[in-house]
């Protein structure tokens, strides 16, 4: 894999795409999450364009604690639903410009 690809993709994530916590938003980049997700599109994105029911299975794999451990909840049930389609649009961005 292409580390700077990977940093690339990371960062596209992590300037668009947010968790919503009472109604504040914390980019992926702030919570750390963006180049965990680059990791995991990276590769599926070499082989063709990922669909929305992959990426969703993608992001209910990765658990955020919350409260110092205390609850896990996935990724998907963080992602409000406009924050979901600036994944995809990020995802399919990064498709065409490989």
């Amino acid at each position: 894999m292409s580390s700077e690809a990977i940093e690339k993709l990371a960062a596209s994530i992590g300037e668009n795409v947010y968790i919503d916590v009472a109604k504040w938003h914390l980019y992926l980049s702030d919570a750390h999450l963006h180049t965990t997700l680059a990791e995991q599109f990276y590769p599926m994105l070499q082989k063709g364009s990922v669909s929305e029911s992959e990426v969703n299975t993608v992001l209910k794999g990765i658990k955020v604690k919350l409260g110092g451990g205390k609850v896990e909840l996935p990724l998907s049930d963080l992602l409000p639903m406009q924050s979901q389609v600036h994944l995809m649009d990020a995802l399919e961005e990064f498709q065409r410009d490989m």
